[in-house]
C-alpha cells in the first residue's frame, strides 16, 4: 500500500539522461554507410595511384623520345685568293658543315638541303647539297663542297667590298640551310616540317675562318 507522502526514487548519477537505445535497423544503416565510404575511398585511391603511374610513365617516355632539333656546326669556311685584286675571276668558297642528330631514339628524314651564302643580307651564291636521305639517331652528316663558277656570283664591285672588309680584319658572311624534315620514332613518322639553320661565319686576312667562328653552333628553327 502506497502512502500519499511517499517520494519516488530518481537516478542520482549526476542527473544525466538515460541513454537512448537505437534499433537494429539504425545500426544496419550505419554499417552500410561505413562500408560505402570505405569502398569509395579505396576506389579513389586506386584511381589516383593509376593516374600517378600513367603520369610517371608518360613523363619518362617524353624525356626519352622527345625529338631534339638537328645541330649544325661550321667546321671550315675558306675563300682562297682573298688578297688578290682580281680574285673575283676565279672566286671560290670552300666549306665543311656538319648536321648532327643527337637523339637517342629519333631519326630524321631529310628532303634535299639547299645552301645559300649571304653577304650584307644579300645572296651571293648557293647550291643543293644533298639528295633526300635518312639520318639515324646519334649520327653526323657532313655537308662539304666548293662554291664557284655558276654557283657563286661575285662581281668586281662585290669582291672590292670583300677586300675592303679584309683590310679591317674580317669579312662576315651568313650561311643558310633549308630543307623539309620528318621525325621517325620506331615505325611512326611525323608530317613534314620546314627547317632552317642560320650560321654566321667570318674569314680573316688570309681567307680562312676565324677561330671564334670555327665549330660555332648554328641557330636552327622551324618555319
Amino acid at each position: 500500500m502506497r502512502y500519499q507522502n511517499e517520494i519516488p526514487i530518481q537516478s542520482t548519477a549526476g542527473n544525466r539522461p538515460m541513454k537512448r537505445h537505437h534499433t537494429a535497423r539504425y545500426y544496419a544503416h550505419r554499417v552500410k554507410e561505413s562500408l560505402t565510404t570505405r569502398v569509395s575511398k579505396l576506389i579513389c585511391a586506386i584511381f589516383l595511384a593509376l593516374l600517378f603511374l600513367v603520369g610517371i610513365i608518360t613523363f619518362v617516355l617524353w624525356l626519352s623520345l622527345r625529338p631534339h632539333r638537328p645541330r649544325f656546326h661550321v667546321r671550315e669556311f675558306t675563300i682562297p685568293g682573298l688578297g688578290q685584286e682580281n680574285g673575283f675571276v676565279n672566286a671560290q668558297i670552300i666549306f665543311n658543315v656538319t648536321a648532327r642528330n643527337s637523339n637517342q631514339n629519333v631519326g630524321f628524314y631529310y628532303d634535299t638541303i639547299q645552301m645559300t651564302v649571304n653577304y650584307q643580307d644579300q645572296s651571293i651564291g648557293g647550291e643543293t647539297l644533298a639528295l633526300p636521305f635518312y639520318q639515324e639517331p646519334k649520327n653526323t652528316k657532313i655537308l662539304a663542297g666548293i662554291l664557284g663558277g655558276d654557283s657563286l656570283k661575285v662581281t668586281a664591285d662585290r669582291w672590292g667590298q670583300f677586300v675592303a672588309d679584309r683590310s679591317r680584319g674580317a669579312v662576315v658572311f651568313s650561311i643558310e640551310f633549308s630543307s623539309s624534315i620528318r621525325f621517325k620514332i620506331s615505325t611512326w613518322e611525323s608530317k613534314r616540317h620546314r627547317i632552317r639553320a642560320t650560321c654566321p661565319v667570318a674569314v680573316g686576312v688570309d681567307g680562312l675562318i676565324l677561330a671564334t667562328y670555327k665549330d660555332k653552333k648554328c641557330q636552327v628553327y622551324f618555319i
